[in-house]
């Protein structure tokens, strides 16, 4: 895989959040899509969740699809089957075969990779295929199927310029992925988005579901979690992130509601969830100091990271480098990051939506700011051998702080 695939996608650009232009195209190339899918919405976690399941039924011997937004350093890393993600011949011969009509529906790159994926999943005629909105729910993209199961991990303020301005209105176009008679599926989410999930169930004859709350849970060697949940005990994830409990619980129930379709045995359920990973969720990258990378980038985000962190600090003392995309709420963000960190670093990185040194001229005073991210890393790794280095803001960013530990 290379970044010259990234590069065909940038001339799809566009900014419009609509889905006029993508229903004709769909309509003209006489889309189909029948392949059993789980589709996923939710403002955190919806990535996670359709990691962990796609682990489960894989592990269980299945042929699984996985379609994730965003992607940390290359687009192919968005479609997988069985893990392997799509090659570039392959995405090159769907750009080839439908270039002309993509450019005449003028359509979004995601919108294009959405396609691409469904076409795919169909051609290799997967068992199920998991599939995660890449934001909001009644109008993305991907919401053009009828899924085996909704998923809606969790709602909070994010995106408001789009899908709306309060928790109701965000947990109302999220919950358009709910469809008639299909089952739904929710997480820990507020009396106020909870009432609207639950309006459009009973409007549509869903059956609702609600995950139950973890008992116990052990870090355990500061990289996993062992924990219980319903009738199950020590179960266990290879990560040392508080939150991705929760989407594991998540994976857990959607297997128990879909098992008579997709049967998952004990054993196999137990080590989908242990051998699941997904980078950029508290991946530690670095010892001495330890440097962990969190893609956290909106403030329930980067709450939760903030408590899971403290968690495997040892009372350490944490230096956060901390980049975002324009448009993110800052202030909660760093307020957050406030509780754990009195060093916090502001820096920038190369990408159209990055924030810059001037977008984040309300916060100098406060905060220092450094242009160059990777001497920034380097000067924080050099100085503080002894504690622990967090990088978080953007999943944009952490993939290309990632992509640099792994280059050494």
């Amino acid at each position: 895989m290379s970044n010259l695939i990234n590069d065909k996608f940038t001339k799809f650009n566009r900014d419009e959040y609509q889905r006029d232009n993508f229903d004709k195209f769909l309509k003209k190339v006489s889309f189909s899509y029948s392949i059993p899918s789980i589709h996923i919405a939710g403002t955190n976690g919806k990535g996670s969740v359709a990691s962990f399941l796609s682990s489960i039924y894989i592990t269980q011997g299945y042929k699984v699809g996985l379609f994730t937004s965003p992607y940390l350093n290359c687009v192919n890393e968005m479609i997988k089957i069985n893990n392997a993600t799509i090659d570039d011949e392959t995405i090159e011969q769907y750009l080839k075969q439908y270039e002309d009509k993509f450019k005449k529906y003028n359509l979004s790159s995601f919108e294009i990779q959405t396609f691409i994926a469904f076409e795919y999943f169909k051609k290799e005629k997967v068992d199920v295929a998991v599939i995660e909105c890449g934001m909001g729910g009644e109008e993305d993209a991907t919401n053009i199927f009828t899924p085996i199961l909704s998923i809606i991990t969790s709602v909070s303020l994010e995106h408001t310029e789009t899908l709306g301005t309060t928790i109701s209105e965000i947990a109302y176009n999220k919950a358009g992925i709910i469809k008639e008679h299909v089952p739904v599926l929710v997480g820990k989410l507020s009396e106020e988005a909870l009432i609207v999930v639950n309006d459009l169930c009973r409007d549509n004859h869903s059956p609702f579901y609600e995950v139950d709350n973890y008992h116990y849970e052990k870090l355990i060697d500061d990289i996993g979690y062992s924990f219980s949940y319903s009738n199950r005990s020590d179960l266990y994830i290879n990560f040392p992130c508080l939150y991705e409990i929760n989407n594991a619980c998540l994976a857990i129930e959607a297997t128990k509601i879909l098992n008579e379709q997709f049967k998952v045995d004990e054993d196999k359920l137990r080590s989908g969830l242990k051998n699941n990973f997904w980078p950029g969720r508290m991946e530690k990258v670095y010892s001495n100091p330890s440097v962990y990378l969190d893609g956290a980038h909106n403030p329930e985000g980067i709450q939760k990271l903030v408590e899971s962190i403290e968690k495997v600090s040892n009372s350490k003392p944490i230096h956060v480098i901390f980049a975002c995309f324009k448009d993110k709420n800052i202030e909660n963000m760093l307020n957050n990051l406030n509780l754990i960190s009195s060093d916090i670093s502001l820096t920038t990185f190369p990408h159209q939506r990055a924030r810059t040194e001037q977008d984040y001229f309300l916060y100098l005073d406060d905060y220092h700011f450094e242009q160059d991210y990777i001497n920034l890393i380097k000067n924080k790794i050099e100085n503080y051998t002894d504690d622990l280095i967090l990088i978080t803001g953007s999943l944009a960013f952490v993939g290309l702080v990632r992509q640099l530990f792994k280059e050494g």
